[in-house]
């Protein structure tokens, strides 16, 4: 009895190989990025890119084991996830408004430890965030906070 549940996982295993992901990066304009906009030092550039840039943008990184069933669908939907949330390829179209928020919920994730996601810093060891980066990181967001939507407008809001 054991053998032939075993055969069935297998056999369904192998059956969910054929059910790839779709693994392309949607072409985008790099004048909207906020890395081309803003134009970090090259310390936040890399953080971004080594942190938030492969759930967060159109420049998605996919490893081997995104060749893996059922695993590559829990990552995709991450990646969608991430996406829809915040992408840092489409940060030109967001309005002041928008990006001020993002960038303020940036600044409370990355402070609280939950961004990166711990589940990708797993596998991404160069993505766990030290003390001294997430701080680099999060003064970088308030700045750009203050440059996008200054808290005179933002008071006007109110």
């Amino acid at each position: 009895m054991t053998k032939k549940i075993l055969i069935g996982v297998l056999a369904v295993f192998i059956i969910l190989q054929f059910f790839q992901i779709d693994k392309s990066n949607p072409e985008y304009d790099a004048s909207q990025d906020l890395i081309t906009i803003h134009n970090p030092p090259a310390e936040v550039a890399g953080i971004l890119k080594s942190a938030c840039y492969d759930c967060h943008s159109y420049e998605t990184a996919y490893p081997w084991y995104t060749n893996v069933q059922p695993l590559a669908w829990w990552i995709k939907d991450h990646i969608d996830e991430g996406r829809d949330e915040m992408n840092f390829s489409e940060w030109g179209t967001y309005s002041p408004r928008r990006a001020d928020h993002k960038l303020e919920e940036s600044v409370e994730l990355v402070e609280e430890g939950e961004m990166p996601l711990e589940s990708y810093t797993l596998a991404h060891g160069e993505a766990k965030l030290s003390e001294a980066q997430k701080k680099i990181l999060t003064d970088w967001f308030k700045t750009q906070r203050e440059v996008i939507y200054p808290d005179s407008l933002r008071s006007a809001d109110s």
